[in-house]
């Protein structure tokens, strides 16, 4: 039991032992060691305000690119849309043209049927004329007393001339 219990001397000599430790510590250490908490105090609190700050400037730039991808996509939207509008105009353009030239083609071949048109009446009117003078001459050449006969003869010569 005189192993758990210290003596009186012990003690006292403990308390002298932790009393010098403590004075000479506290003449030499102690500023040391109140200066380094002190100073990792500050450094800590410097670290968590720089972090605050990097954590706003992070979401600053967050917002910024944000904005900016908002920006870049209605640009694209309006570049998109103003190359739909260059296609329809270039369709409705060359649909316009095509039109014309259609127009232009299809006038152009009106005329050319008016003048073969007037080009075949025109070779008939001569055929036709011919075919008269013929007869004509086929008529007068033959005298015939009768008014019955020259008119036999007239459709007879009618039926043999064959129009092209």
């Amino acid at each position: 039991m005189d192993l758990l219990l210290p003596h009186l001397g012990l003690i006292v000599w403990t308390l002298l032992a932790f009393l010098i430790v403590f004075f000479i510590l506290r003449k030499y250490a102690w500023k040391a060691i109140l200066k380094g908490l002190n100073d990792r105090e500050t450094n800590i609190a410097n670290s968590i305000a720089s972090a605050e700050k990097v954590k706003q400037e992070m979401a600053q730039l967050k917002s910024e690119n944000e904005a900016l991808l908002t920006s870049a996509k209605e640009e694209r939207a309006a570049m998109l849309k103003e190359a739909k509008e260059i296609k329809e105009k270039i369709i409705n353009d060359a649909k316009e043209e095509a039109k014309a030239q259609a127009a232009k083609i299809i006038h152009e071949a009106h005329d050319s049927i008016h003048n073969q048109k007037l080009a075949a009446l025109t070779d008939i009117k001569n055929q036709v004329g011919k075919m008269v003078v013929e007869v004509s001459e086929k008529v007068l050449r033959r005298e015939l007393s009768e008014k019955g006969q020259q008119e036999n003869y007239i459709k007879q010569l009618a039926e043999e001339i064959k129009l092209n």
